[in-house]
């Protein structure tokens, strides 16, 4: 059995692990980290664990964690895994970060973006992208995996297959994307109360969201070209979900013609028929958000707007599973040489 420790386990990101590694047939969690909930049963935290769970929370001690666990999983505030990793650390256990703090390549991207100074930039070239349907082979010999947040691993699965085989102008890709308040964190703020959000919906971090640099970053990298976009994000009343829209102009082929539909998806199948996770959907169905829920699923549609020449592609998943922890199980399977879908077997939720 694996030993895991998490640091952040009360979060919403922290307890959707404890959930699914509940049912992992060769995990065993052993470290239920909290600053919060110090001393505090676990079960009194999220009733959902009663007679589930008998541990009680622990600090965030990441060097006698490390001591003990196989891998640790830090769903913590961005700069917190930078504040305290060391390479003695790193040399005794493996580690899957949630937070963003190794996901950009580019310290100064980073800090400028984040606003805050990287305390040990000295790993970040050895972190891997934790986008297992990108980097699987990557992620298998890491000891830094640095785990993609809910709207990045979306918004990127969903353009990637276009953006790689560049049927697209990168230049004129627009990204809107919705998400469900869990996505903000369990954190008590104004923005997030049940009267702000309840029969609401707004945009927010318009041309300043922190995500724009990962997602413009890895679509670089398939493109081997800078790539920048407009990424929109906006807050809906649901608990849970990520949708995302995304707009782009068609390269035309040597006749001036369009690629058809049936060129288009013959590039998703290229890319996404032998990924579990991914299901790209038959002509003419749109993602739903309610079709992935508690799932580690991530659906894609598209359509081709023959009349702009633009193609339409729309993605939807689960923040709190592949957008999250579902999405660092999957990395920690890979990582141990288990099924990549072993604790991840979820049937989405309905109703």
């Amino acid at each position: 059995m694996v030993k895991v420790g998490i640091i952040g386990a009360t979060g919403y990101a922290g307890n959707e692990l404890v959930r699914l590694l509940m049912g992992h047939k060769e995990a065993r969690i052993v470290w239920y980290g909290s600053r919060s909930y110090i001393d505090k049963r676990y079960a009194d935290v999220y009733r959902n664990m009663f007679q589930i769970v008998d541990d009680v929370c622990k600090d965030d001690r990441m060097e006698e964690l490390a001591r003990t666990a196989d891998v640790i999983f830090t769903a913590t505030p961005q700069g917190f895994l930078a504040g305290v990793l060391t390479e003695e650390i790193l040399r005794q256990t493996r580690i899957i970060d949630l937070s963003a703090d190794y996901r950009i390549k580019d310290v100064s991207i980073y800090e400028a973006w984040y606003q805050i100074e990287h305390k040990s930039p000295q790993f970040i070239g050895e972190a891997v992208y934790g986008l297992c349907e990108i980097n699987r082979d990557r992620v298998k010999g890491a000891r830094l995996i640095a785990n993609p947040g809910c709207y990045t691993t979306c918004s990127i699965l969903t353009a990637y297959p276009l953006v790689k085989e560049g049927l697209i102008d990168t230049d004129t890709l627009i990204i809107d994307a919705k998400s469900g308040t869990s996505g903000a964190g369990r954190g008590a703020k104004l923005p997030n109360l049940f009267c702000e959000v309840n029969e609401n919906m707004k945009a927010y971090g318009v041309a300043s969201h922190r995500h724009t640099p990962e997602i413009e970053e890895q679509l670089s990298y398939a493109a081997k070209a800078a790539v920048t976009v407009n990424f929109t994000p906006h807050l809906v009343p649901m608990n849970r979900g990520i949708l995302v829209t995304e707009y782009a102009s068609l390269k035309r082929k040597a006749d001036g013609s369009l690629p058809s539909y049936e060129e288009i998806k013959s590039i998703y199948d290229k890319y996404y028929e032998n990924e579990k996770f991914v299901r790209v959907l038959e002509r003419g169905l749109c993602p739903e958000t309610k079709w992935v829920e508690g799932s580690n699923y991530v659906d894609i549609g598209f359509t081709v707007d023959e009349r702009t020449g633009r193609v339409i592609m729309m993605g939807a998943l689960d923040n709190l599973v592949k957008g999250a922890a579902g999405q660092a199980v999957q990395n920690m399977n890979l990582l141990f040489g288990f099924e990549e879908s072993e604790g991840l077997e979820l049937v989405p939720m309905f109703p």
